[in-house]
């Protein structure tokens, strides 16, 4: 506030950059209803025990394909293990899947992004062909593959994702190098004497982080696909151990489809769900996060 002639005048105060990506994210209304349910989601996996106290790999043969009841909310299964139990715990394994996969992948390619756009010659060129060619096949088919070699397990499919799915995350941040990697702020660094490795944890990761939160936030919702695509090929995460896509796998027998909904039913209900809310969430940090809707917000 300043004062000129005895008049108070009050100057507005510079909004910052995190409080304009938080204020858009929150006019969002997809995006905050994507994530009042993933949270409810996640809080539900982490919480499983509490959630659903009956052991999901345990067999009772009184509850053999029973409906829905008040003591077993989504009834029993063809083994009769409780099917409610066993949502909850397949709703963490594909969380997990999704998060650590992601993870693992947002890892590589940002490394590898970093070091095709800092060095270019010869190693990006190289870089970006491995790329190019990674990304020209179908990535359900290698993780199929890479899945098929190694053998079916929770581990191999977060293997499988995790460094196979990289190639899009490090085209991304090779871009964002190229576009800062001559800015003022870097040229300044370097004639202060840094170090590669310095100007990249230093300045440019806070740059690209938008980028990149973008970026993790759609792949979650992909490996979760993935996850259960490859469940109910018989490739992923195996039985007793639960898991959204072999519980919709058991519709492929005509009896389940048609007389036991509840095997296959709920399970399809919150893969849905939690793909839709995070695609929206994504949708939202995107909005929020894009310079060029400045003018928007």
């Amino acid at each position: 506030m300043t004062e000129s002639a005895g008049v108070s005048i009050a100057t507005p105060r510079r909004e910052e950059p995190f409080q304009r990506a938080l204020r858009r994210f929150l006019r969002h209304r997809p995006a905050i209803v994507g994530s009042v349910i993933l949270v409810t989601i996640v809080t539900g996996a982490i919480f499983a025990p509490w959630v659903a106290p009956r052991d999901p790999i345990k067999t009772n043969l009184q509850i053999v394909d029973q409906p829905p009841s008040v003591h077993h909310w989504l009834g029993g299964d063809r083994s009769g293990r409780d099917v409610w139990s066993r949502v909850v715990y397949g709703t963490r394994v594909s969380l997990v899947v999704g998060f650590v996969a992601v993870g693992l992948y947002v890892l590589i390619g940002t490394l590898l992004g970093l070091i095709s756009g800092f060095a270019g010659g010869v190693i990006d060129q190289l870089l970006m062909r491995l790329t190019d060619t990674v990304l020209s096949i179908p990535t359900l088919l290698l993780v199929i593959v890479f899945a098929s070699v190694v053998g079916p397990s929770l581990y191999s499919v977060i293997a499988a994702i995790g460094l196979l799915g990289w190639p899009g995350t490090a085209r991304i941040v090779r871009g964002q190098v190229l576009s800062l990697r001559e800015a003022e702020f870097v040229m300044a660094a370097r004639a202060l004497g840094a170090t590669s490795p310095h100007i990249a944890a230093r300045h440019l990761l806070p740059n690209i982080f938008g980028p990149l939160s973008v970026v993790a936030t759609f792949g979650v919702a992909s490996a979760i696909l993935l996850e259960a695509a490859l469940s109910f090929l018989g490739l992923g995460v195996q039985p007793p151990t639960p898991s959204l896509g072999d519980m919709i796998n058991q519709a492929r027998a005509p009896s389940v489809l048609h007389d036991i909904p509840w095997l296959w039913i709920p399970p399809g209900i919150v893969i849905a769900l939690t793909v839709l809310a995070v695609n929206f969430v994504g949708d939202g940090l995107r909005d929020a996060l894009d310079p060029r809707s400045t003018r928007r917000g």
